[in-house]
């Protein structure tokens, strides 16, 4: 029986509900400048729940998305804020941090793609500013094959695990958002060699058709899926905050457990959870596992 990973949920999500304030474009880097202890208690909470990473709030920290704030040369101290966050709730445990490289531009939308030579230069950006501080990057919501060789060209020989995470689409679990077959991904895997490959922030219906096809390429892989009823038009503007989506009202702990559980049956080796997706969600699912015999390392 194979040992299993297992992430948190969303990070951003929940610091934007512990806030209680407005959701800005800027979303939880804004609750990180105004409220950075909340930070370190998400991270705990998820610990206490029986994650064993803690993933960085450093998905929307890119200059790209700063400029429009006009507080760009904030990027160090907002990456710095987050690190120090999450070796807080960290410190005396054998917890790892995980450094989440989120889009350059926004969720969602391959139609925004960068030059994957320039997308891998901001991406080596951060990677530099984080390297000495966690224990593996986490590259998230990839949507499209040139999304996916920029993020992997920016970590190239950084001398810590990488692992690739890719978004498909709510009602097709075959295709990433870009429309691209997932199959597709293949080459990238396989000339990059990412330590693992999972699908994330889509819906967990979707993921089982996704993970047959990842599980063909070598790798360990898994999932952490999204709690939306799906991504809507709103949704896919410039700027959009988070209340353009809708959260779901069928997946609660122990259905989205029974979910991840599946996952885990195909061969899925790292699971957790994305947006929407809670503390009560990730131990109802650590719970589930120990029920079922596996170690949580």
């Amino acid at each position: 029986m194979a040992d299993i990973t297992l992430l948190d949920g969303s990070i951003g999500q929940e610091l934007v509900k512990l806030s209680g304030d407005t959701p800005t474009p800027l979303w939880s880097t804004r609750v990180m400048i105004d409220k950075p202890e909340l930070v370190a208690e998400v991270h705990a909470a998820y610990f206490c729940s029986g994650a064993t990473v803690a993933t960085t709030n450093t998905y929307a920290i890119h200059r790209s998305r700063l400029v429009r704030e006009g507080i760009e040369d904030q990027m160090p101290v907002l990456v710095d804020a987050a690190l120090t966050q999450a070796e807080r709730a960290c410190r005396g445990t054998h917890r790892r941090i995980a450094g989440s490289l989120g889009p350059l531009l926004a969720s969602y939308r391959p139609d925004l793609n960068p030059d994957p030579v320039e997308a891998a230069e901001k991406f080596a950006e951060l990677v530099q500013m984080m390297v000495g501080r966690v224990d593996l990057f986490l590259i998230e919501t990839v949507s499209s094959v040139q999304e996916a060789e920029g993020a992997l060209r920016g970590t190239q020989n950084c001398g810590k695990p990488v692992w690739l995470a890719l978004s498909v689409m709510d009602d097709d679990g075959t295709r990433l958002r870009s429309g691209e077959a997932l199959e597709n991904i293949a080459p990238l895997v396989a000339h990059y060699a990412p330590d693992a490959v999972l699908i994330n922030c889509s819906r967990p219906e979707a993921i089982p058709a996704a993970l047959d096809i990842i599980a063909t390429l070598e790798r360990p892989f898994g999932a952490y899926a999204n709690g939306f009823t799906g991504i809507k038009d709103g949704f896919l503007k410039d700027a959009p905050t988070v209340d353009a989506l809708e959260s779901r009202h069928d997946l609660n702990p122990d259905a989205y457990a029974r979910y991840a559980m599946g996952w885990v049956a195909q061969g899925a080796t790292i699971v957790g959870g994305c947006c929407e997706v809670g503390p009560d969600h990730i131990k109802t699912l650590a719970d589930s596992l120990y029920a079922a015999g596996y170690k949580i390392v």
